[in-house]
């Protein structure tokens, strides 16, 4: 089941995007989740997770600038992206923790202008 990542776009550096999953009842249940992104060139990256009790890590790259949640009632996770970098544009999927190859959507496109 893909997991379709949206919210992405274009933004000015030291802007704020909010990105959205909606995940499966059965998906979000049992698994924690994570945001990941890939930037060109480079291979995909977890920036942050949460466990489905709510317990978040984060890279160091985003930490303190990014915040991921989840609402169990909407079967949604988030990503509250604030003070953006240029180094930030990439593509940003969701997926569960551990991932799942089948659970890979086509994400969604963060762009940073300087």
């Amino acid at each position: 089941v893909q997991l379709q990542a949206s919210g992405g776009g274009l933004v000015q550096a030291g802007g704020s995007l909010r990105l959205s999953c909606a995940a499966s009842g059965t998906i979000f249940r049992i698994n924690g989740m994570g945001w990941y992104r890939q930037a060109p060139g480079k291979q995909r990256e977890l920036l942050a997770t949460i466990t489905i009790r709510g317990s978040t890590t984060y890279a160091d790259s985003v930490k303190g600038r990014f915040t991921i949640s989840r609402d169990n009632t909407k079967t949604t996770v988030y990503l509250q992206m604030n003070s953006l970098k240029p180094e930030d544009t990439a593509v940003y999927y969701c997926n569960t923790v551990p991932y799942r190859q089948t659970n890979w959507g086509q994400g969604t496109l963060v762009t940073v202008s300087s």
